[in-house]
């Protein structure tokens, strides 16, 4: 018998080897006990995601780029990253695939190296008077050959947001209009396809200029002209080809009215992918992210742009599907030791959630690497705590989203999917209360016992209430517990089942193994922690 540190306030949970089967029992004296039951309903799909839904973004950002006089990009942009760093390479290949967005704020001031179109500056130069407060950028052929064989010998899935400013014109309401002049888009497009990378799997018209826009703005009946224009290039340039690129747009905030006239004007099937960005939690200067990040009704708030963007698509008679196309949470490079902390795996887990729960197929976490809110450290590679949660997500979640609800008074956050490449279902429970410990319980509505020996139907199985016989020899369940090094939120480190997760000295992605516990036992959910849950011997017959 051991014990191991799983949360703040001493909470200590003991290790129990018993048949083969390991247990988990908290206590602490000074915190709480909750009883709590987890309803999932087995018999309905409530919404899909693609198979690859984790998605991250690489930005233009240079070194230069600074925010409440911190400057956190370093060499993280598209224009120097480097594309032969081990850690890197491992950790985007951990996914096969990983989806990469790339784009951001400066693409819409990006020009394209080809025949006849010199690339000066190759990088952007700091100019307060200029749009965003940098020059017109360029990539370089080189560049983009570079990033294409990366793309190549990692896996990955890569979606390029193109400059949408070319040719345009002020307008007297401030906006700017003019068909888009897609000639360099074009040219970019073309090379792409003559030199046969065929990791670009979509192209994306814009970044925030949509509604009001950031920095400039276009009106929705212009766009969707932009878009089909888009669609035909791809249709003509792509001819031949079995499967083309997605077409997506317009990578802005969601504004209910602009975001409803470009889905009018571009169906029943112009625009693939309608791409929407969120930064719900404000600037990452806000002395106050991590009150809103532990606040459930706060939290809750962000699924009315969920809610209403699928109304809309449901209401129209178009094909497009919905991604978040950048999340940040919160915007101008986040908070340094909260955005790349543990404490923002709760915000970032449960977007996660509440996305699926909407029907949302994608969702593109800003950034891969680069500034306050990477997956990766900037300077070192290595890994901050949110990757490991996106992985965790990306091989135990389905597809298949099921209804889950948790019946008691905590802060629990209760998701459920149909497991990934196996049988079973994965429930993912995230505890925002840092002194309450959950003993929670799963029913599902429609259960089948995937075993050799028990082949009953459950219509309404409480996995807890078995022939403890059958329990112990049968029904087991595989846990993975996240929790922060040493109880600190504002921890870099995070910890799976009471063990550091780290690069090796080879830079190599750890193994994140779980713990096997009998289903007789409730699910202990440490205060402020996270835990996966996959029970592979529990078939929903919605599951296939």
């Amino acid at each position: 018998m051991g014990f191991l540190s799983l949360n703040m306030g001493f909470l200590l949970c003991f290790l129990v080897f018993v048949s083969g089967f390991l247990n988990v029992h908290c206590g602490n004296g000074n915190s709480s006990v909750v009883e709590g039951e987890v309803l999932i309903n087995g018999s309905s799909v409530i919404a899909e995601t693609d198979g690859s839904f984790i998605c991250a973004t690489m930005d233009w950002w240079p070194p230069e780029k600074c925010d409440y006089g911190t400057c956190s990009w370093d060499h993280a942009s598209l224009l120097n990253l480097d594309l032969n760093n081990t850690i890197l390479h491992n950790a985007v290949k951990a996914f096969s695939p990983l989806k990469i967005r790339l784009g951001g704020t400066l693409q819409d001031k990006v020009v394209y190296e080809m025949r006849g179109v010199p690339c000066t500056p190759s990088s952007f130069v700091k100019n307060a008077s200029e749009m965003f407060g940098f020059t017109q950028g360029c990539l370089p052929i080189k560049r983009w050959d570079e990033l294409n064989y990366f793309f190549k010998k990692s896996g990955a899935r890569v979606y390029f947001g193109l400059n949408a400013l070319n040719g345009r014109v002020p307008l007297p309401d401030g906006s700017l209009g003019g068909p888009w002049n897609s000639t360099n888009a074009v040219g970019l497009i073309r090379y792409t396809v003559n030199r046969g990378y065929t990791a670009i799997r979509g192209w994306e018209l814009g970044n925030e200029l949509s509604g009001r826009g950031i920095g400039a703005s276009i009106n929705a009946d212009q766009y969707a002209a932009d878009v089909i224009s888009l669609h035909t290039i791809v249709q003509d340039i792509y001819k031949g080809f079995k499967s083309k690129p997605l077409v997506a747009a317009p990578g802005g905030f969601f504004d209910a009215s602009w975001f409803g006239e470009l889905v009018a004007k571009t169906e029943p099937n112009f625009l693939d992918v309608i791409t929407h960005h969120i930064y719900n939690l404000g600037p990452g200067v806000d002395d106050h992210l991590v009150e809103k990040i532990l606040d459930p009704s706060y939290l809750d708030g962000e699924a009315n742009t969920f809610r209403s963007l699928q109304s809309l698509l449901h209401s129209s008679n178009t094909s497009t599907k919905a991604w978040v196309g950048e999340a940040g949470g919160a915007y101008n490079s986040g908070h340094n030791l909260v955005t790349n902390a543990f404490v923002f795996s709760f915000w970032y887990l449960d977007q996660l959630g509440m996305a699926s729960n909407f029907n949302t197929k994608t969702y593109c976490r800003q950034s891969l690497i680069g500034g306050n809110y990477g997956l990766l450290n900037t300077t070192t590679y290595e890994p901050n705590p949110d990757y490991y949660s996106a992985l965790l997500w990306h091989r135990l979640m389905g597809t298949r989203v099921l209804s889950t609800n948790f019946t008691a008074k905590s802060k629990i956050r209760a998701y459920a999917h149909c497991a990934k490449r196996t049988k079973g279902i994965t429930l993912l429970l995230i505890n925002l209360d840092g002194n309450t410990t959950v003993n929670a319980r799963v029913t599902m509505d429609s259960a089948i016992i995937n075993s050799s020996k028990h082949q009953n139907m459950f219509p309404h199985t409480n996995f807890n209430r078995m022939p403890r016989k059958q329990r112990a020899t049968e029904i087991i369940r595989e846990e993975y517990h996240l929790t922060a090094k040493d109880g600190d939120l504002h921890s870099q480190t995070m910890l799976l089942n009471g063990k550091i997760l780290g690069v090796n000295q080879q830079g190599k992605i750890p193994r994140m193994e779980p713990i096997r516990v009998n289903s007789s036992e409730p699910i202990v959910v440490a205060p402020f922690s996270i835990v996966f849950v996959h029970m592979p011997l529990i078939h929903a017959p919605v599951c296939g």
